[in-house]
């Protein structure tokens, strides 16, 4: 038998005994490397929907913008279109700022472009329902009118006016959704804005009936799109106030919306991936003894220590690889819902390109090796007679630690000896509790903090798209995070009850009765959870001041240690169902495993 098809049948094998380690192992995995992918690639794919957007609204490479208005700045403007550098144009044209309404009340503020009935060579807003502006109708941008809720047939009230919506469409000639109006009335500054096109009459007397601040616009096509600045620096009029927009600096916009989802969700994939690492380490130390005899028993038919090395690693690298392969497809598929909260974009978001995947790979490799490596190299290192006569591990005498847990009750004094036993994984159980209760601290700032709505005045009507489009992606990750502690809480008790079953037989035949014995495996995983939460909160504040830029209102303390107390309540409530299982394994056969 070759050593490849020895290996691959020792793996299937081992999995086929061990289904529920391998599910985990595999989901903890995918968790975090979807988490990862999605953060990593938040801005290449927010480029790839604008350049597709682009393209299929032939958009300009430079928008000249003028807050005045008159005969000087509409000259300054028309030269530009003719500058050698200038291949074609649109415009200049209108821009209206108005406020609209809705049917049901719902109101927010509006720029209005006055566009031909049959749109140029630039900037042709793609149509997505409907038909083009034409007199008496209003065409909505669509990532406005579906924050809206309006459709096709609709009618909306602009600066007290009524006009059926009569076409939904997109354009890369503005930023996304609510950042319409590029700049404000008399170039100051803007406000959250929606885009509406109406004929260049309709915008006309729009503007005049109801003196409305207006300002000029002109969409520009260059020879060399990637020559904006040097044309924007060679075209500067002293006698006209005029802003250049180039293309580049509308694919930076769209990303603002995205600029706290990239490191909640790069973060979050961190703390995944520790979370899974420590979930891991405790499945590998509770198999160490079978997998140190499992290596003995290959010392003994002749495998070397390269072979042996190769099967007890393969198993979880190959379930970390296939975990990385299920996390990119669901980041492919998630993609891009994430990549765009607003409807102003078209196309497909790019999202798993070689420098994600290479990321997204590391980190599932870096989870199996880190969680597995230690138990390997101590089999590997076992002497082959010593790993087939494998016996419970031998606890060192510690006097003063047996002094002082002798003053306290049966089922702290067992819970006690049980965390001191194992300090490496108590602190594995401690910085799992710390890594929960920071999500959860970020969860609840990210909820406290002050915004501004996209409606009229600032009215949550329309609510901030970039602050939900946060708070959705901080409580899956938060979601994911105390789904993958519970799992983990339940693997820690597990594994300590099953290394601890004698302990805890002897001391059942010493007088302990079940409850007790269940009370010190659930104590167990407590006293390391304690510290962990009282750790996690000022960690939590912290991290949530570094990741956020300007100042942070946090939430009132209460919340905070409340949620602490939240998570150690949980922790008990979920080690309470294993440890009441394996406390109640009759004491015979407990012993009588450990006498086998």
């Amino acid at each position: 038998m070759g050593s490849v098809v020895l290996v691959v049948r020792l793996v299937l094998a081992d999995v086929r005994r061990h289904r529920v380690q391998a599910a985990m192992l595999l989901l903890a995995v995918a968790v975090a490397t979807a988490t990862m992918a999605l953060g990593l690639s938040l801005r290449g794919a927010s480029d790839a929907l604008y350049e597709q957007t682009r393209a299929a609204t032939a958009g300009p490479d430079v928008v000249a913008l003028s807050g005045d208005t008159g005969r000087t700045v509409t000259s300054a403007l028309a030269a530009l279109a003719k500058t050698s550098e200038v291949t074609a144009h649109h415009g200049p044209y209108r821009i209206v700022y108005a406020d609209l309404t809705t049917r049901d009340a719902t109101s927010s503020p509006v720029v209005v472009h006055g566009f031909a009935e049959t749109p140029g060579t630039v900037d042709r807003p793609l149509l997505t329902s409907g038909r083009w502006v034409r007199p008496g109708g209003a065409v909505l941008e669509r990532g406005f009118a579906t924050a809206l809720g309006v459709g096709v047939g609709d009618r909306v009230t602009i600066a007290g006016r009524s006009y059926p919506v009569v076409g939904i469409a997109v354009t890369a000639a503005t930023s996304i959704y609510p950042w319409a109006a590029q700049i404000g009335p008399g170039g100051g500054p803007t406000d959250y804005t929606g885009l509406a096109w109406m004929t260049r009459s309709d915008a006309r007397t729009l503007a005049s009936s109801r003196d409305l601040p207006v300002s000029l616009a002109i969409d520009l096509k260059l020879r060399d799109p990637a020559a904006v600045t040097a044309f924007r620096d060679a075209h500067r009029d002293p006698g006209a106030r005029i802003n250049f927009h180039s293309w580049q600096f509308m694919a930076q916009q769209d990303t603002v919306i995205l600029r706290s989802s990239r490191p909640i969700l790069v973060v979050g994939s961190w703390l995944l991936g520790f979370l899974a690492v420590t979930g891991v380490a405790a499945l590998a130390a509770g198999r160490a003894a079978e997998q140190t005899r499992r290596a003995g028993l290959l010392k003994a038919v002749g495998a070397t220590p390269g072979l042996i090395a190769t099967v007890l690693l393969t198993e979880y690298l190959a379930l970390a690889l296939a975990g990385d392969a299920l996390g990119l497809a669901i980041a492919g598929l998630a993609g891009p819902a994430v990549a765009s909260p607003t409807a102003s974009r078209i196309g497909d978001a790019v999202v798993l390109t070689g420098a994600t995947v290479a990321a997204a790979t590391v980190l599932a490799v870096a989870v199996a090796v880190l969680s597995t490596l230690r138990p390997t190299l101590r089999a590997l290192r076992t002497a082959t007679v010593t790993a087939l006569s494998v016996t419970a591990h031998q606890p060192r005498h510690r006097p003063r630690l047996t002094a002082l847990s002798a003053l306290l009750p049966t089922s702290f004094l067992l819970g006690l000896r049980l965390t001191a036993r194992r300090p490496g994984r108590a602190v594995l159980q401690a910085c799992a509790t710390a890594t929960t209760v920071i999500a959860i601290v970020a969860l609840l700032a990210l909820y406290a903090q002050p915004e501004r709505g996209y409606g009229l005045d600032g009215s949550a009507a329309l609510p901030n798209l970039r602050g939900e489009h946060d708070r959705r992606l901080m409580l899956a990750v938060a979601l994911l995070l105390v789904a993958l502690a519970v799992v983990n809480t339940v693997t820690f008790t597990w594994t300590t009850a099953m290394e601890a079953r004698a302990n805890m037989a002897v001391a059942r035949t010493l007088g302990a009765t079940p409850g007790q014995v269940t009370a010190g495996l659930a104590a167990a995983q407590l006293f390391p959870a304690l510290p962990g939460a009282l750790a996690g909160v000022p960690l939590g504040v912290v991290l949530c001041s570094v990741l956020s830029p300007g100042r942070v209102v946090m939430p009132a303390s209460s919340w905070l240690f409340g949620a602490a107390l939240a998570i150690l309540l949980a922790t008990a409530a979920f080690t309470a169902v294993p440890a009441r299982l394996a406390a109640r394994r009759p004491v015979a056969a407990a012993l009588g495993a450990e006498t086998a």
